[in-house]
């Protein structure tokens, strides 16, 4: 199984306040910092293939952090495929502002009938579209038994996780990617299991590598019928902490 952490990039000082989107030289603000050097220290002991990173600043930023707490392993490599939604005209806007928009309540309840305003702007299909062929080719780049992360933004994520529980994009606003948030998809060659969302703290020994069983038992892209005993010691799955921190769009 290939398994994906998704990574939000660390607080900006415009997240939340401002959308951001493509607009150069926007890094983490001292928040987000310590953010990603929680966050690179949580899983500095997961072995990783690849680390993937939009090529927009605080992303990369984020992804250094995490690089830089290893011992040795991959350098970040920037994916526009996984770069941020380009919200063409409402590009640096305040998101006060745009709350007044008639097109606002339309990304919040039928994203995918949105393309931003102005001639740079994408549509959020297209966004999805390029996020998860992304992941996808990443995924058969480096193989069924590799862990890797990728560093994106909010709405990607939400698209990308949409994909994976076979929603509809429509559904993505139901799904929180706060800032510095670890989500974790494994891909199976049936279907992808979500393993954690929006996690903003706890363990991670449930992403370490696994022993193979002696007789081979078990199918890898079978559901666990009944619940299962889980990977952690309660039997849950591992640390899905849904919200906790502060969100805010286009980040």
């Amino acid at each position: 199984m290939t398994t994906v952490l998704l990574v939000r990039h660390g607080l900006t000082a415009s997240t939340g306040h401002v959308l951001t989107g493509w607009t150069q030289g926007v890094g983490l603000d001292e928040r987000g910092r310590e953010q990603a050097k929680a966050l690179a220290a949580r899983l500095a002991p997961v072995p990783l293939a690849a680390i993937v990173t939009s090529p927009l600043e605080r992303c990369q930023e984020t992804a250094e952090a995490i690089a830089g707490a290893r011992d040795g392993g991959p350098a970040p490599a920037a994916d526009e495929r996984v770069g941020e939604c380009r919200y063409g005209d409402w590009t640096g806007k305040p998101l006060k502002e745009l709350e007044k928009d008639p097109l606002w309540p339309v990304v919040q309840a039928h994203p995918s009938a949105v393309r931003f305003p102005g001639s740079a702007g994408e549509s959020m299909l297209d966004m999805q579209h390029r996020a998860v062929s992304a992941v996808r080719d990443w995924n058969a780049r480096l193989g069924k038994d590799a862990t890797y992360l990728v560093c994106s933004h909010g709405d990607v994520i939400k698209a990308i996780v949409a994909d994976s529980l076979g929603l509809h994009l429509d559904q993505c606003q139901r799904i929180v990617a706060d800032p510095c948030s670890l989500t974790v998809i494994r891909y199976t060659p049936l279907r992808p299991f979500l393993i954690r969302l929006n996690d903003v703290g706890g363990a991670v020994d449930d992403l370490l590598p696994r022993p193979v069983a002696p007789d081979g038992a078990g199918h890898e892209s079978d559901a666990v019928i009944g619940g299962g005993a889980g990977s952690g010691p309660d039997g849950s799955q591992g640390a899905a902490l849904v919200g906790g921190g502060p969100g805010g769009a286009g980040g």
